[in-house]
């Protein structure tokens, strides 16, 4: 779905990896594995510790959507919470421009579902609205 605001700006372009930037084009293009592909590719290399707990949890939710797309809710349900998991540890509100507290908010208005059953392939997957990733402004240093 074409947005009429930018997910992120020259500076973002700047001031941040390719890769992340990338992944960010090709999940909000519902691009899913894709989008995987990039983060992980960030994610191998030798990046800070909590980049890389930050990129594994991206990548999680994004793996997310994968398996419902390929029709594994089950696996879905695990990459849910284990990028959960990895977010709370980061324990953050905002991380490399983005606010994880919206993000984890669209990600749980998109698969709490999951959790409402003991196997969710015992339920019909409801439409989903996945998260879009839309960068905060970088504030200016003083």
């Amino acid at each position: 779905m074409p947005s009429t605001t930018p997910y992120y700006t020259e500076e973002h372009l700047l001031k941040y990896p390719i890769e992340y930037i990338a992944g960010i084009d090709l999940y909000n293009a519902g691009e899913v594995h894709a989008a995987h592909d990039a983060w992980e590719e960030r994610w191998m290399g030798p990046v800070a510790p909590d980049e890389k707990l930050f990129l594994q949890a991206m990548i999680q939710s994004a793996v997310a959507f994968h398996h419902l797309q390929i029709g594994r809710p089950g696996a879905a349900r695990r990459m849910y919470l284990m990028s959960k998991e990895k977010f709370e540890k980061l324990n953050q509100t905002i991380f490399m421009s983005l606010d994880l507290n919206d993000y984890q908010a669209q990600l749980d208005r998109a698969l709490a579902w999951l959790l409402t059953v003991p196997d969710p392939r015992e339920i019909e997957q409801p439409k989903i609205e996945p998260p879009v990733i839309c960068l905060q402004m970088i504030a200016e240093s003083p």
